[in-house]
């Protein structure tokens, strides 16, 4: 199934603690239906001292929200996505705020 949003999109958070906030998607869990957004909902880990790192430490991580709660931005602001299809065949998603194409999903079909 085709998702609304794909890594590298720049998208606003919809609701939520981090509501507002605007980042890009570094990775999509699509079993989970869960995306990482850069610098949003960032938490701080405890690890413990390995081989590797002795002085064990704290780390600030991204963690992940669920996919319905970001949206693509537009011109500053969230938009909606629908999905079109072309007369040459191609799939494209548009963004409904603007009609502004974001993304070709697939090519011209041969024929």
């Amino acid at each position: 199934m085709a998702r609304h949003v794909k890594r590298g999109d720049q998208v606003m958070i919809t609701s939520g603690n981090n509501k507002g906030k605007v980042g890009e998607i570094l990775s999509i869990d699509v079993e989970g239906d869960r995306v990482v957004v850069g610098g949003v909902n960032v938490r701080k880990r405890n690890l413990k001292p390995t081989q590797q790192r002795p002085q064990g430490g704290i780390i600030e991580q991204e963690m992940p929200i669920h996919i319905s709660n970001v949206s693509p931005v537009v011109d500053g602001k969230p938009s909606r996505v629908r999905f079109q299809i072309r007369e040459d065949g191609s799939k494209v998603r548009v963004a409904v705020r603007g009609d502004k194409e974001l993304h070709v999903l697939r090519g011209p079909r041969k024929g």
